[in-house]
């Protein structure tokens, strides 16, 4: 251990059983600085985070070999030697984490704020008052809109965003010694992205905390890491500086992570979607496979398969004493677009601006307060039942959190086959093994794979399932809801490929929601920017992109991490009252009017509040 490390882990070996999935791993954090861990899915990240919390023999696991020596406060001590009682003294105190999947992280019968209180009634010993008061302060920090009602509520009622950002306030409640990130912006867009990365940074800085950051965002990395350590199949492949790595990555499978990097502006001048070759790695060294080619599929000339005209969903959440609704949610305030054959119309904004609650809609999963939707020119609304169901088949939805959706008691074999049985696409059992064990391949994963349950998959993997699920149908929409925000970036350029060959050969149309501005620009046709439920501007992709007609779409672009560590930049903390779309019943909103500065160029003519010039 070196004489400044705050954790020193020397030799590490995990096992589930006989399958060892962490070998001979080492590696120091110091104290005030940042250790990135990269790999793909599965490489053993999460699971490394896991043992040095010491919780992965409470998933099935153990540490078979090695030590964790945690340096604090002049004592040494190795995590592995202790007692679940001395760990527990630990968690949440000095060593703190933020999860991969704050759905399953997350108690679902207590609210937020009670989950947060607790972490501060049992660490910090304030009075119950003085709790809340800081939960409520934390909940701010991490910009949640109307933080002091935030507090009442549950989980269930969060988008994953907020969410997320829930798990990062309990996380720092404590200001712990060591914060271990799982995937912590995997869920979140990326203007709360840029203002989460700054206060870790800031409270760092303060406090001289260390920061072990696992993600397979490398722009993330790029902004945050001093140093990085890149896993492949449990083992340490290569480790140094960030700037070196970047710029003299030494391994294939290294060179192969960051040419898989989506990068923003890499399509600049281009009006189309552009499939692009990918590396992969063969026989340990790189190997370009298909080329590039433009993606020239959508069918304007042909009838709209969805148009939406005047959409409102809204939520009643409080009540006075009688009964009276007082405040709702304006989760979609007149919005409305068309979706064509063979198109991927892109919904972008922040966590909580409508984005998932129109997919929701379209996919039938929530009502609608007002407006009209069609498929294939005729209104969802006039639909018969068995019209509805042959809806449901044509219109796939692969969710934003993929444990969530996938049932734990049954195989993903099985999950796969179930659209295919319902639907009575084919009466063969032995042919739908074969289909499932085919949807499988095509998402990067193996027919073998089809005997397996849900957790013995890792969140990258789980999404590939719920793709593959998707497919089995055979649909004309899939709406794909932040499909691609568990996936490492190898994987996630093979699902983008995939997507797009999916959409040449059989006319696919996509509704992509997705906070991932580089992607968003690799894979769309037409682009539409929500903010507060409402359209701020809308137009083909590369209109939206090279000439960012609305301040609230430039600041999205700008809060975009560049994956390259010499052009850092720091975000300024926002000001000001966070936007909430939860209004009082007599607060009708201001419905903002769309004007066409451009042929199908449409902004929004006056600035929504809580927006900066």
């Amino acid at each position: 251990m070196t004489s400044k490390a705050l954790l020193s882990v020397r030799s590490l070996g995990v096992a589930f059983g006989s399958e060892h999935v962490v070998e001979d791993l080492s590696f120091d954090v110091e104290a005030g600085r940042t250790l990135a861990i990269v790999g793909e899915s599965g490489s053993g990240k999460s699971v490394t985070s896991l043992a040095i919390m010491r919780l992965v023999e409470h998933v099935g696991g153990s540490i078979t070999q090695g030590s964790i020596h945690f340096n604090a406060d002049g004592v040494s001590r190795d995590l592995t030697a202790l007692s679940d009682k001395q760990m527990r003294a630990l968690r949440g105190n000095d060593i703190a984490m933020i999860f991969q999947e704050p759905m399953t992280s997350l108690n679902p019968v207590f609210t937020v704020g009670d989950q947060i209180i607790e972490t501060l009634l049992v660490h910090e010993e304030l009075s119950r008052n003085a709790a809340r008061e800081e939960a409520r302060r934390l909940l701010e920090l991490v910009r949640l809109p109307d933080a002091e009602a935030q507090l009442k509520r549950y989980p269930h009622q969060l988008s994953g965003g907020m969410r997320q950002r829930v798990m990062i306030a309990m996380a720092l409640a404590c200001r712990p010694k060591l914060l271990i990130a799982d995937e912590p912006t995997t869920a979140l867009d990326v203007t709360i992205q840029a203002q989460i990365l700054s206060i870790i940074r800031d409270l760092q800085s303060q406090l001289e905390m260390a920061v072990i950051f696992i993600t397979h965002d490398m722009g993330v990395v790029a902004q945050m890491a001093d140093d990085v350590v890149v896993m492949h199949r449990g083992r340490r492949i290569e480790q140094a500086p960030v700037a070196d790595l970047f710029a003299h990555p030494r391994e294939a499978y290294t060179r192969a992570l960051l040419s898989a990097v989506p990068r923003l502006g890499s399509m600049s001048g281009e009006d189309l979607p552009r499939r692009e070759a990918l590396t992969v790695i063969e026989n340990g060294e790189p190997r370009t496979i298909g080329g590039n080619s433009t993606q020239d599929t959508a069918r304007y000339d042909e009838a709209p398969l969805v148009s939406i005209r005047d959409l409102v969903t809204r939520f009643d959440i409080r009540k006075n004493f009688f009964g009276g609704v007082t405040h709702r949610v304006h989760a979609v305030e007149k919005v409305s677009f068309d979706i064509y054959p063979g198109e991927t119309m892109a919904l972008v904004g922040e966590s909580g601006s409508g984005k998932s609650t129109i997919g929701r809609t379209i996919q039938q999963l929530q009502a609608a307060t007002s407006g009209d939707i069609r498929f294939e020119g005729k209104p969802l609304a006039q639909m018969s039942k068995a019209e509805q169901m042959r809806l449901r088949q044509k219109v796939q939805y692969i969710f934003q959190d993929p444990f969530a959706s996938l049932d734990p008691r049954k195989t993903v074999g099985f999950s796969i086959a179930e659209p295919i049985r319902t639907h009575g696409l084919i009466d063969n059992r032995r042919a739908i093994d074969a289909r499932v064990g085919e949807l499988l391949e095509r998402v990067g994963l193996e027919a073998h794979h089809a005997g397996r349950y849900p957790h013995e998959f890792s969140g990258g993997q789980r999404q590939r399932i719920c793709i593959a699920r998707a497919l089995a149908s055979k649909p004309k929409l899939i709406i794909a809801d932040e499909a691609l925000s568990a996936l490492d970036v190898s994987i996630q350029a093979q699902i983008i490929d995939l997507f797009m060959e999916l959409q040449k050969d059989e006319g696919l149309a996509y509704l992509f929601i997705s906070h991932d501005m580089a992607v968003v620009e690799r894979m769309s046709h037409r682009v539409a920017v929500l903010y507060l439920g409402q359209i701020v501007e809308f137009g083909p992709r590369r209109a939206v992109f090279e000439s960012p007609a609305h301040s609230y779409t430039r600041r999205l672009l700008q809060a975009v991490p560049v994956a390259d560590p010499g052009a850092r930049r720091d975000q300024p903390m926002l000001e000001g009252e966070i936007a909430s779309p939860v209004r009082s019943v007599s607060d009708e909103p201001i419905i903002l009017p769309l004007s066409e500065t451009a042929p199908g160029h449409f902004v929004a003519t006056e600035k929504p509040v809580g927006i900066p010039a």
